[in-house]
């Protein structure tokens, strides 16, 4: 080949390129806060609905553990799922609801790792159990939750040329 001949084809590719990043950094952040408003509204909506969750007796014992047994079981969960849904829904909505949001997945972020540390021996005594998993994929939303954030106080995505 000339050089005559590939020099349009990487013309185009660094053309698609430019446009393809421009793009990513355009909208990809507001994507994941979306992607991760809808976990948290579907997660946090089947706790209100009794044994609908998975997840319904990991955060009936965490949360017994963390108020140290003093919130009955349906009143943890309920405050749980309500939470769960709130962030949820400031996350999806965006806006002045969206600092709230925030603060609340930072508190709720708290309780859902705690595990890790409260049931340790349980989660993985004899390799991962179901529990275990369901833990793990959430330092992927903590990982989700901090670039949200980040942009919502004012960091910007920025391309390299």
């Amino acid at each position: 080949m000339t050089m005559s001949t590939t020099q349009p084809a990487r013309h185009t590719v660094q053309v698609v390129r430019q446009r393809t990043t421009a793009a990513l950094s355009r909208h990809s952040i507001d994507l994941l806060r979306i992607s991760l408003g809808l976990v948290f509204l579907v997660f946090g909506a089947l706790k209100f609905v009794p044994g609908l969750s998975p997840a319904e007796p990991l955060v009936a014992r965490t949360m017994e553990v963390l108020t140290l047994g003093l919130l009955p079981e349906p009143v943890a969960l309920f405050l749980v799922a309500a939470l769960e849904t709130f962030i949820g829904l400031a996350l999806l909505i965006g806006g002045r609801l969206l600092a709230a949001g925030l603060v609340a997945l930072a508190v709720a972020m708290v309780g859902i790792l705690s595990p890790l540390v409260l049931f340790a021996g349980d989660l993985l005594g004899a390799g991962p159990t179901l529990e275990a998993q369901y833990v793990f994929k959430d330092i992927v939303l903590v990982a989700a939750a901090l670039v949200v954030t980040a942009k919502a106080l004012g960091a910007r995505l920025t391309v390299a040329r």
